[in-house]
């Protein structure tokens, strides 16, 4: 059909065709993608059925496909069964907020409330024992190359360390990365393929979306309510969608601050195993929690269905650069044969580090001054931020910022930079189409002092008090 003919007609998105040597669906997945980034089409904007589009620009409608199939692959569209195909919703946050954040004048240093760091005073201790291990005869061994299997004594004291996650496995299977977030890069690319997909909450970890993103593997939101959700809104999706894996954070969710129920985990395994399914289970705050708190993961009832990954980033330092995995037999070779086409090696001196700190006890020490400090913080914003943050157990290091209307997520982390407080909207954690809700991620432990933390928190609630005083996008 002409394209004059859709002169007068209402469509969403009317890209045009140009003269190039790339193919067609190339060329008009670049479009849609620069529209997207560049806010011609807004996140939650409906586009043009495919067909329609096909008879807009008088090509093929596989053409059309293939430019969408990119484009959802990339996290930019949301395509549902029955309802059409939409702008994801937090597709745009992370260009808006990384790339036009500096542009915001501040008159001081930034109070970091955004990316989640532990208090800084157990660092001491940690360094101190580095030392103390690189004083001793033949250090120099731990500088060479290592096996993601670590050594015997590394693994019994990984074993040890997921034990008090309640996660028991054998010592061969479990494998040492380079942190969580190189642990999630080389699960997905080795066990999924590009346009697979894989179901996590509709509010999720940012770094689980980049890792997806590269690859081109779809995430499928699960959508939340109340912050959580039940298997039923799993089973609907599933029913309509080809889901391949499970990302799921069942102790204290980033970055709703959420904790999976008991039966919520036994539902869930019971469905993995059901429909032959992968979980992947981050349990990156699970040490926070006091032991009498600590739930049985998911893992303990899929040990075959399920990776657990617990990484020391939270709970003892984020410098160690080591997470543990505990995999089913079936996959350790795999995963281990990605961790070494990804990184070469695990960093021996550090796996041997944070095997030494569990072994003398010391990681422990750490774990328990950093609970009782997040105690401290959470009772502190409790006071000032009373009535805007979701209730959450006092061991968490997060908190989930519930703004008024007047707000979105975005406006507000860019109103909170420009008076000298870092915070992430939670634009930056949506996928798909999901309802976003107008909060924030606060980091509790982030603040390098006590009283910087406590400076943060009344500039915020002055945000929330008085904006005619603040200018927000």
């Amino acid at each position: 059909m002409p394209v004059n003919s859709f002169d007068d007609y209402p469509m969403s998105w009317k890209p045009t065709l140009h003269k190039t040597s790339k193919p067609i669906y190339q060329s008009l997945a670049s479009q849609l993608e620069s529209d997207i980034k560049n806010g011609t089409l807004q996140p939650g904007t409906m586009l043009p059925p495919q067909r329609e589009l096909a008879d807009y620009l008088d090509i093929n409608l596989s053409t059309i496909s293939k430019a969408f199939k990119l484009c959802e692959q990339k996290g930019l569209l949301s395509a549902s069964i029955g309802r059409g195909t939409f702008v994801s919703s937090g597709v745009r946050s992370n260009s808006i907020l990384l790339n036009g954040i500096n542009d915001i004048p501040t008159n001081e240093p930034i109070i970091e409330m955004g990316a989640i760091l532990p208090t800084l005073e157990e660092g001491e201790m940690i360094t101190d024992f580095m030392q103390s291990i690189l004083k001793e005869p033949n250090s120099y061994q731990y500088l060479n190359y290592s096996s993601p299997m670590g050594s015997d004594f590394q693994q019994e004291c990984a074993r040890d360390w997921l034990m008090k996650g309640l996660c028991h496995v054998d010592r061969d299977q479990i494998l040492f990365s380079n942190g969580s977030q190189n642990a999630l890069c080389c699960i997905l690319s080795s066990l999924f393929h590009t346009g697979d997909k894989i179901a996590t909450t509709s509010l999720v970890y940012p770094g689980i979306k980049t890792i997806a993103m590269m690859l081109g593997i779809q995430l499928i939101p699960i959508p939340l309510d109340k912050n959580t959700f039940t298997i039923n809104s799993l089973r609907n999706i599933c029913k309509t969608e080809n889901i391949k894996g499970l990302y799921l954070i069942p102790d204290y969710h980033n970055p709703t601050t959420n904790t999976m129920s008991l039966a919520l985990r036994k539902e869930v395994a019971s469905f993995s195993i059901e429909k032959n399914l992968l979980i992947i289970e981050d349990s990156i705050n699970t040490l926070l929690k006091e032991d009498s708190l600590v739930l049985p993961p998911i893992q303990s009832f899929a040990p075959d269905h399920t990776i657990y990954i617990m990484s020391l980033s939270k709970t003892i330092s984020p410098g160690l650069r080591t997470a543990i995995l505990a995999t089913p037999k079936r996959y350790t070779k795999a995963v281990a044969v990605a961790i070494y086409n990804n990184t070469i090696a695990i960093s021996t001196l550090m796996t041997e580090c944070a095997a030494r700190l569990i072994h003398s006890g010391l990681a422990e020490k750490i774990r328990t001054k950093r609970r009782d400090e997040i105690i401290k913080r959470n009772k502190l914003a409790d006071t000032i931020l009373a009535g805007f943050l979701t209730p959450c157990e006092k061991y968490c290091n997060l908190r989930f910022l519930n703004l008024p209307d007047y707000f979105t997520g975005t406006s507000f982390e860019l109103c909170a930079r420009q008076a000298g407080v870092q915070v992430y909207a939670a634009e930056r954690f949506a996928i798909g189409n999901c309802q976003v809700p107008p909060a924030v991620r606060i980091a509790i432990t982030s603040p390098r002092s006590f009283t910087e933390y406590q400076d943060g928190l009344k500039r915020l609630k002055s945000l929330l008090k008085n904006t005619n005083d603040f200018t927000y996008l």
